[in-house]
């Protein structure tokens, strides 16, 4: 897939993580949309056009980990990364058990994760 047809999604809390991977997609050509909380973009009307969610954990109200939950009870296939700055011994085995594509520690690893988005936006 042409990397400007896809519409990656960036959930965080954290203006400041937010803004970063927003850009760092979009210098890669990505189309990346931003959202503050979960919630924010699923009642956005995005997924439908989303390539991939790259999501933090922690966050107020619904968690990454509820998203994604959500995602696949729904039989949604959309590729969802976690990312997370409270990482646990365990972080990323759980997270790709529960149906994650990939997991990213804070500070994100730019190269590693537009890596990773190419192979599984196509």
């Amino acid at each position: 897939m042409d990397v400007q047809a896809c519409t990656i999604a960036v959930i965080d809390d954290d203006l400041r993580v937010l803004e970063s991977l927003v850009n760092l997609l979009a210098s890669f050509g990505y189309n990346a949309e931003s959202f503050q909380s979960a919630e924010q973009f699923l009642t956005s009307g995005t997924l439908s056009r989303t390539s991939c969610i790259v999501t933090d954990v922690e966050m107020r109200q619904m968690s990454g980990l509820s998203l994604l939950q959500y995602l696949k009870s729904s039989n949604c296939t959309v590729p969802v990364i976690i990312i997370t700055g409270k990482p646990s011994a365990r972080s990323e085995a759980f997270y790709l058990e529960s149906g994650a594509v990939g997991f990213f520690r804070k500070p994100v690893d730019g190269d590693a994760l537009v890596e990773l988005i190419a192979s599984v936006c196509v």
